[in-house]
């Protein structure tokens, strides 16, 4: 009752048979995980699941014109969507190699600037810590001799 072309919903279903919802979801989910594909009441392709969409895909991919009309008359799709679908599937993975190209070159940019701020940091600190020890080296002058004659006015 919950497949094609019938789409009884759950709660239908489960008020007519007696069985609990959450039994039948159950159920429906291990319809999808094996492979079938549960179209619902609306076609609104934002609200199936992408892996709803790929089983249709494969399911569709060999059909001719004909058949892939009757399929969604069948099934309660629109042509449109499913070969939308179609080059979605067939183009997932199309730019991959570019995309890797352009993150190795954002990585080599990132990794110049790294160095760039750690070489930086360390010359602060360095300055840092120089800076410290002529502090530390003046207050003990100051202790041995006292205070400078240009301080004291």
């Amino acid at each position: 009752m919950m497949l094609p072309p019938e789409n009884t919903p759950l709660k239908k279903i489960g008020e007519t048979l007696g069985i609990p919802e959450g039994t039948l979801k159950k159920w429906k989910q291990e319809l999808r995980v094996n492979g079938h594909t549960l179209t619902e009441s609306d076609p609104k392709s934002d609200k199936w699941s992408s892996q709803d969409k790929f089983l249709i895909v494969t399911e569709t991919m060999k059909l001719n014109e004909a058949e892939l009309s009757e399929y969604c008359r069948k099934n309660g799709l629109y042509e449109a969507q499913v070969k939308l679908w179609q080059e979605n599937c067939m183009n997932a993975n199309g730019n991959i190699p570019g995309q890797i190209a352009e993150l190795m070159q954002q990585d080599k940019v990132t990794q110049r600037e790294l160095r760039r701020l750690k070489k930086e940091l360390q010359r602060k600190e360095s300055a840092l810590a120089e800076t410290a020890a002529l502090l530390v080296l003046r207050k003990k002058v100051e202790a041995i001799w006292g205070a400078s004659d240009d301080e004291e006015d």
